[in-house]
C-alpha cells in the first residue's frame, strides 16, 4: 500500500500566473467578458501543442494570450489566485511561488506597480482563505528588450520582503539569451531575491550554463536538457541548483515525445536537486499531485524517493526558514508513518489524491 501523495508536504515552484487558471474558470470568465475562445480552449481542451518550432510556439503563446485577456477585473485576479491556492493545497503543497510578468496585465490595472500590488493582495487573501503560504516570482520576458527586464527587476526589488521572493525570465529561449539580462538579475540579487530563470527547455546545455554563469541561478526553470552534458549535471548537483522539472509540460510542448523520455530519473540519480512543477496546467491539464504520481508510476520512484523530491522542492524555495523547517518535518512524518496511517501527517494535505481541474507563461 502506498502513501497518499496529496498528504506529502511539498513546494510548488514552477507555476505561471494565467496558466494556473482552472479550465471552467476560463470558460466562465470568457462568457462574462464576451471573449471568444477557440475550440482548443473549449471543446478540444487540453489543446494539442508542439512548440519546438516557431509556428508551434506562436500557437502556444497565442492561446496563452487569449486566456490572459479574460483577466480584466480585480475580482478575476483574486479568483484565479484563490483557486490556484486551493488546488495546490489539495495536492499537499505547503508553499507555492506563482510567477507573473506584471506588464502582461498592466493595461487593465493602472500600470506595473498597481498590477503587482493587486497580485500581492490576492496572494495574501488566498493565504488567509486556504492556509497555503505563497510567494510571488516577478518574471521578465526574454522576447522583450533587456531594459524592460531591468524595470521589472527594480519593481520586484521594491517588494522584496513584502511577498516577492524571486526574479525569473520566461518565454522562448531561442529569442533571448540569458547573458542579455544579466543587469536585471544583478538588481534582483542585490535585493535578496532568488535568481530563477528558465533554461534548458527548447535549447540545450548552453542555455542552462548561461543561466548559471551569467545570472547566478539558484534555480532553473525546466533545465531538463542539461542531461545532454554530464559535466553540467555534475556542476548542478555540486552547486545545489534546483531544476524545476515539469513532466507533462515537456511532453505538451514537444521537448520529448513521451513521458518516459523526460530525464527525471537520470537527473535525480545524478544528484541534481529537483522540484516538480506543472508549468501551465490550463494548457497541459495535470496539476501538482499528478506530477508526483508520474514520478511514482512512470519512473518507479519509491516513497523515500518521493519524499526526497518533496524535500528538494522545499529547500529550493523562497519560503521563510521557519516554514521550510515545518514542511521538512512534515515530510519526515509522512515517510515515518505506515502507509495506511499516512493520512494524518504533515499538516499540509488535502482531499485524498486531489489534483484539480485543468488550469500557461507569466
Amino acid at each position: 500500500m502506498e502513501r497518499p501523495i496529496s498528504r506529502l508536504p511539498k513546494a510548488h515552484l514552477h507555476l505561471h500566473f494565467t496558466g494556473s487558471m482552472r479550465h471552467p474558470t476560463l470558460v466562465d470568465l470568457a462568457e462574462s467578458t464576451g471573449t471568444h475562445l477557440p475550440n482548443a480552449l473549449v471543446t478540444d481542451w487540453p489543446p494539442r501543442l508542439r512548440a519546438t518550432d516557431e509556428r508551434g510556439w506562436f500557437r502556444f503563446q497565442r492561446l496563452y494570450d487569449i486566456a490572459r485577456s479574460v483577466l480584466r477585473t480585480p475580482e478575476s485576479i483574486h479568483r484565479l489566485v484563490r483557486e490556484a491556492a486551493e488546488d495546490d493545497r489539495a495536492a499537499g503543497a505547503g508553499w507555492t511561488e506563482i510567477q507573473v510578468d506584471p506588464s502582461g496585465y498592466a493595461g487593465h490595472f493602472d500600470g506595473l506597480t498597481a498590477t503587482l500590488e493587486l497580485v500581492l493582495d490576492a496572494v495574501r487573501a488566498a493565504e488567509r482563505a486556504t492556509g497555503l503560504r505563497m510567494g510571488v516570482m516577478v518574471a521578465a520576458n526574454r522576447t522583450r528588450h533587456p531594459m524592460d527586464a531591468r524595470a521589472l527587476a527594480r519593481l520586484a526589488a521594491q517588494f522584496a520582503g513584502r511577498g516577492v521572493v524571486s526574479f525569473g525570465l520566461s518565454n522562448d529561449e531561442r529569442r533571448g539569451r540569458a547573458l542579455e539580462f544579466e543587469g536585471a538579475f544583478r538588481i534582483a540579487r542585490r535585493a535578496g531575491l532568488l535568481s530563477t530563470p528558465h533554461g534548458g527547455e527548447l535549447q540545450g546545455p548552453r542555455s542552462v550554463r548561461e543561466c548559471l554563469d551569467e545570472l547566478a541561478a539558484d534555480r532553473v526553470g525546466h533545465g531538463v536538457r542539461a542531461v545532454e552534458d554530464p559535466y553540467l549535471v555534475e556542476r548542478i548537483a555540486t552547486q545545489g541548483v534546483t531544476l524545476e522539472v515539469c513532466p507533462t509540460s515537456n511532453v505538451g510542448l514537444g521537448v520529448v515525445d513521451r513521458l518516459e523520455q523526460v530525464p527525471l530519473r537520470r537527473l535525480f540519480d545524478a544528484g541534481a536537486p529537483i522540484a516538480l512543477g506543472t508549468d501551465d496546467p490550463l494548457l497541459f491539464g495535470p496539476r501538482l499531485a499528478e506530477q508526483y504520481r508520474i514520478a511514482r508510476e512512470v519512473f518507479g520512484f519509491t516513497d523515500p524517493e518521493l519524499a526526497e523530491l518533496a524535500r528538494m522542492s522545499i529547500r529550493g524555495s523562497g519560503a521563510p526558514d521557519w516554514l521550510k523547517k515545518e514542511l521538512l518535518g512534515g515530510v519526515d512524518a509522512w515517510l515515518a508513518a505506515p502507509p495506511e496511517d499516512a493520512g494524518g501527517t504533515g499538516g499540509c494535505g488535502g482531499a485524498d489524491e486531489a489534483g484539480g481541474g485543468g488550469a500557461a507563461p507569466a
